[in-house]
């Protein structure tokens, strides 16, 4: 056997033995194989992969963004929409944004016929007994609402037996404000002259109720 056709057979032995031995350490793959991934479920993957599943049982938002959670507020807050789910904290507030506004200037102008369904007795008895005295004495009011500059929970409450809920807000408002008397004069205030008034008014309604409206049962500063 001539030199050439030996180194021949030698290196195909060779290349024999380098594949059997690649298959013994790669092994074979047959038909389509998905890529490897890392485990889904693994700890490097659960820190790089965003979660955007809700939590179940997590804090309700509609409440933590009024009240601290876990304080009387927020509980007392957390069983009012118990009781009756579609309650909205955010919502009530917007409410009594609207309710602040047209129960003070009800007030100013001496009209309460508009607002008394949202007075408590006790509420609207002293209201018209301040205009009554205003008109013995030849007075009125002329007011007009700029806005609100602050509107912000300040509590809650929850009778657990009667079901009545009491939430108190406070308010900063703006209003111009004149007291004229009898023959037109101005005694009290300026025409052009923007007063802050600042108030915590408490609102109460029995949750539940098919009577939607809450109620001003107490104001205070």
């Amino acid at each position: 056997m001539n030199n050439p056709i030996l180194q021949l057979l030698v290196l195909a032995g060779i290349a024999v033995f380098l594949i059997l031995r690649l298959k013994s350490v790669l092994g074979t793959r047959e038909g389509y194989e998905r890529p490897r991934m890392d485990n889904p479920r693994s700890p490097e993957t659960e820190r790089r992969r965003p979660d955007f599943a809700v939590i179940e049982g997590g804090p309700d938002h509609d409440i933590t963004d009024h009240a601290e959670e876990g304080s009387e507020t927020a509980q007392a807050l957390a069983k009012m929409k118990r009781i009756e789910p579609s309650f909205s904290v955010a919502e009530f507030l917007q409410g009594a944004r609207g309710a602040y506004e047209m129960i003070l200037m009800g007030f100013e102008r001496g009209d309460l016929a508009e607002i008394k369904p949202f007075l408590s007795p006790d509420i609207y008895d002293a209201f018209a007994e301040v205009v009554e005295a205003r008109e013995k004495q030849g007075l009125t009011v002329e007011a007009e609402f700029i806005g609100l500059r602050e509107l912000a929970l300040d509590s809650a409450t929850f009778d657990d037996a009667t079901q009545e809920a009491e939430v108190s807000v406070r308010f900063v408002g703006e209003l111009t404000s004149v007291v004229r008397d009898n023959a037109g004069e101005i005694v009290e205030g300026k025409p052009n002259e923007i007063k802050r008034q600042r108030d915590v008014w408490t609102f109460a309604r029995k949750m539940g109720s098919d009577d939607p409206n809450w109620q001003l049962v107490a104001t205070g500063e």
